[in-house]
């Protein structure tokens, strides 16, 4: 019985090894250095206007440069208040790193505070042809400073969107403590997400079509700090100021 105990361990250490060693990386980025590296990235700028003023949902920042840094191994997204404007970051990886299928995986250290709207997502890479929501969107994360200990996790479609019925609050008490990895797991059958390798949310959906599955084609990924909106929420604490949303590392498999 020993000797059968002992083949099958090792029949299934050497399956596990197997297994890490055929997941392959996509993108990976540590940030490394003193700047964001351009040949992945690109800032995402201003207040929206006059296209999408407010960026659609009532948002009181103002995107700037400055406000992105990289600094001892992280990536830092400021928030900040200036004499009568917001200011905070975003950035996205279009039309540089987008991919069909595969894992995203993201520790980050929350914000706090009311006002605060930090986000891991993504969207469709035809969102200039198609719009949104027929484009499709995929929040891997966000998190409103008026809710503590609460992460939503939602996809967006031209069947729900906005308000949309495909979402999932996850409670985690210690959420806002420390630095927490965000995952999702996007396959041609489904999208799992995941808070510290603990699985919260699958979306797999019977029937697939444009309006119910727009996640077949390749999407690309937005990491930013917003301030108020619809669902920041339109009250802000300003004796919060400044706060950073720290992003330890990206990886895509």
């Amino acid at each position: 019985m020993k000797k059968i105990t002992f083949i099958l361990l090792l029949f299934v250490s050497f399956a596990s090894c197997q297994k890490e060693e055929s997941k392959s990386i996509f993108f990976e980025d540590q940030f490394d250095g003193t700047s964001l590296n351009m040949n992945s990235w690109n800032y995402e700028l201003g207040d929206g206007c006059p296209e999408l003023c407010g960026w659609g949902n009532n948002e009181k920042q103002t995107y700037i440069e400055e406000n992105i840094s990289v600094k001892d191994g992280k990536l830092i997204i400021k928030a900040t208040k200036g004499a009568d404007t917001y200011y905070s970051g975003k950035i996205t990886t279009k039309n540089k790193v987008e991919f069909k299928y595969g894992t995203v995986e993201v520790r980050a250290k929350l914000p706090q505070g009311k006002g605060i709207w930090p986000a891991i997502w993504m969207l469709g890479n035809d969102i200039d042809q198609k719009g949104w929501p027929l484009c499709g969107e995929i929040d891997i994360m966000e998190y409103v400073g008026k809710a503590p200990n609460e992460i939503h996790t939602t996809l967006h479609t031209a069947d729900s969107f906005g308000q949309s019925e495909n979402t999932k609050v996850t409670t985690h008490k210690e959420i806002e403590e420390g630095f927490h990895i965000y995952k999702s797991i996007w396959s041609k059958k489904s999208i799992e997400f995941f808070i510290d390798n603990e699985r919260v949310y699958t979306f797999s959906p019977e029937t697939k079509n444009n309006k119910t599955w727009p996640f077949d084609k390749p999407f690309y990924v937005i990491l930013n700090m917003a301030i108020g909106g619809n669902f920041g929420g339109p009250e802000v604490d300003e004796s919060i100021f400044p706060q950073e949303f720290i992003i330890d590392y990206i990886t895509i498999y």
